[in-house]
């Protein structure tokens, strides 16, 4: 099956817009209910791995529309994206399903929660626009979370505030470097699975007419 590169594209920027709105929303709702500060609502993974992933998908599908070449970089950083959305999925419905706080909006709780991280995960299997990744850097994915696990932790001994209950200091460091263990483990075999699919062929983008293909179509 092949699809036009302005229908995926098109289709991508939507799924990126109705993402930042449910970021939005979501900060317009707790600034509703009360102070906010910035640095709580943006520490959790969940409003970052959002983010970062509505931007890269953003960038990607401009330059499907503008018939360009994705960098390998730019797929590099789709895949480990891709993956952070597969574990911010996994791990709220297997860890913080009816917990209190978090994303407040029934709604916007339900996109970046489930409907994004499915719809980037469905996104990288299906639509063959991106190279096979190579597994000499699948230790790429782990950078971002790590730096963000470092900057919780540094937060938890020093103010006490940390984004979700599992990783605060009050469980006790054995607990809590179990579970950042455990979470290290699964970045890793989302990444892998990223990885594995990005060799997988089954919707094939038609170009742009008058731009050149895929680089790997050429290979």
């Amino acid at each position: 099956m092949t699809l036009p590169a302005r229908y995926v594209a098109a289709l991508r920027l939507v799924a990126t817009l109705i993402t930042v709105v449910a970021v939005t929303a979501t900060f317009l709702d707790t600034a509703g209910r009360g102070t906010v500060n910035p640095f709580n609502f943006f520490g959790f993974f969940t409003i970052q791995g959002n983010l970062l992933a509505a931007v890269v998908l953003g960038v990607t599908a401009v330059l499907g529309l503008r018939g360009r070449r994705v960098s390998p970089g730019l797929e590099l950083a789709r895949a480990a994206t891709t993956a952070y959305m597969i574990v911010v999925g996994l791990v709220y419905n297997t860890l913080l399903t009816g917990l209190t706080g978090g994303v407040t909006l029934p709604w916007a709780n339900t996109m970046l929660h489930v409907v994004f991280p499915l719809y980037c995960l469905v996104d990288w299997l299906l639509v063959a626009d991106r190279g096979a990744q190579p597994w000499r850097r699948l230790w790429t994915v782990l950078v971002y979370p790590v730096l963000w696990t470092a900057v919780v932790l540094l937060r938890g001994a020093t103010d006490g505030w940390v984004p979700y209950p599992f990783l605060s200091p009050t469980m006790g460091y054995g607990s809590v470097f179990g579970y950042v263990l455990l979470i290290a483990v699964a970045f890793i075999a989302a990444g892998a699975a990223v990885f594995g699919l990005s060799r997988v062929r089954i919707i094939t983008v038609r170009p742009t007419p008058g731009t050149p293909g895929p680089a790997w179509d050429s290979a």
